[in-house]
């Protein structure tokens, strides 16, 4: 914890110093005169650009895998975007006079430069990481059958770190119990555990239970906790590990706890739908002009209409029709779902849903109200009325508007099973619980790099 911690402290002070380093040095370079000797209070407006976009990409967590192809183009875009707003505050709401006015290709050259060179220290330290990384473990207080729960989700997940398992008693009394039953994991001596794998334990993950903790327990995972070794209950180590909300937790009370601004207060709501309305306008003009062609292609590649209309649930059930560019033929049967190079999908279609596209009309619906830009996928009536029957509180996402896209949406491949419907049913109650603009943003850059890798279906 401390390490990463660390880790994190340098990076900030390194990305300060490169925006410091890259203005100035570009400046110098590019014979901009009025910039002779050091800037360096103007470049207080883009280093906080930058520090805001990289935190949105989790770019200052240690445990983010900066050597991925995925967090590079998250980087990429993110520092775009810091470009692109310098520039918009700088020229559109800052006063003439500002130093950082001088020169637009400066501004440009600088933030272009940054996006690898922060890209690569990063990868530095990854790498050392990495070559110095010794195997990290969670302990897990439950039972068999939760802790193997746990471990496969560990695994679906992608964490590296192993899991030891221990029962109440056997952290109180230091026992080691009979052997456990074939199905159940291995577990063994608590003392042993805390002596063997000290210094390599991320955490300690406690199941909730309707019984109080033993007295030895709770003051030994009292001492382990303010010692450096944290411990989550296994509701708090979902939300904070994986952002999602673990169904088991769930119940007709579970709304009565904090959070839920977007559902409770009005002053986020009207907010957001401000936001929703001015983004929205501005991304129908700017489709305009390319819808034509686009509805052209659409009607040669089979005749078809060009929109697809559906009714879908939105915000307390109330219904509407979404509003999509067709990607299916007309007339065609099968799966509720779509399937991976399902026939249905027209040769035009794949391209529309790999990058979106066919969702533009969509916020027509948020510009009506019916939909958000950001928030749990509207599903089709019918689907819904089959989770509400199988999945216990399935109705809680209809707290808020349903999104174009969502947290969920971008975190979770596209669901094709109820199974998937509960995984992603997970992240959209994080997202109604922990509502913020900071999470929306991130939203967004995520989006956009599924958008360009074409990673809708």
């Amino acid at each position: 914890m401390i390490q990463g911690r660390t880790i994190t402290f340098i990076l900030v002070l390194l990305d300060a110093l490169a925006v410091v380093v890259a203005f100035n040095s570009v400046a110098w370079a590019w014979g901009v005169l009025q910039w002779e000797g050091f800037i360096l209070v103007p470049l207080a407006l883009p280093a906080l650009m930058h520090f805001l976009a990289v935190y949105l990409i989790d770019g200052y967590n240690p445990r983010t895998d900066m050597m991925s192809v995925t967090y590079t183009s998250l980087h990429t875009i993110a520092l775009v975007f810091v470009l692109l707003f310098t520039l918009l505050l700088t020229y559109a709401f800052i006063p003439a006079g500002f130093a950082l006015q001088v020169s637009r290709l400066v501004i440009t050259g600088s933030c272009l430069t940054l996006i690898p060179v922060t890209l690569l220290y990063r990868r530095f330290f990854y790498q050392r990481q990495l070559a110095h990384k010794q195997q990290r473990y969670f302990l897990f207080l439950g039972t068999p059958e939760n802790c193997v729960a746990f471990k496969e989700e560990c695994r679906k997940t992608g964490m590296q770190q192993s899991v030891l398992y221990a029962t109440h008693s056997t952290f109180a009394r230091a026992l080691t119990p009979a052997t456990p039953a074939a199905s159940a994991p291995p577990f063994g001596d608590v003392a042993h555990y805390l002596e063997e794998y000290e210094g390599n334990l991320d955490a300690i993950i406690l199941r909730e239970t309707s019984q109080a903790l033993p007295p030895a327990v709770a003051q030994k995972l009292m001492e382990l906790h303010f010692s450096g070794v944290p411990t989550y209950t296994l509701e708090l180590f979902h939300e904070v590990y994986w952002r999602k909300i673990p169904l088991y937790r769930l119940n007709q009370t579970w709304l009565f706890q904090e959070g839920f601004q977007i559902a409770r207060e009005p002053v986020f709501e009207r907010l957001k739908r401000i936001s929703d309305i001015g983004l929205a306008a501005f991304g129908l003009l700017l489709a305009l002009p390319f819808f034509p062609f686009v509805a052209a292609a659409i009607w040669l590649d089979d005749r078809g209409p060009v929109f697809f209309r559906q009714p879908r649930v939105g915000r307390n059930r109330v219904l509407f029709a979404i509003v999509k560019l067709r990607t299916m033929r007309v007339g065609g049967t099968g799966s509720d779902y779509t399937q991976k190079n399902d026939n249905r999908i027209t040769r035009l279609g794949r391209f529309l849903r790999a990058s979106r596209l066919d969702e533009v009309p969509q916020l027509w619906n948020v510009l009506v109200g019916d939909m958000s830009l950001i928030g749990p996928r509207a599903e089709w009536v019918r689907l819904v009325e089959e989770y509400e029957k199988q999945i216990p509180c399935y109705h809680f996402r209809h707290l808020v508007k349903p999104g174009i896209t969502g947290w969920a949406q971008v975190n979770y491949p596209y669901g094709a099973n109820l199974e998937d419907t509960l995984r992603k049913l997970e992240y959209d109650l994080y997202y109604i619980r922990y509502f913020s603009f900071v999470l929306d943003a991130s939203i967004v850059l995520k989006t956009i790099h599924i958008m360009l890798f074409g990673k809708g279906r």
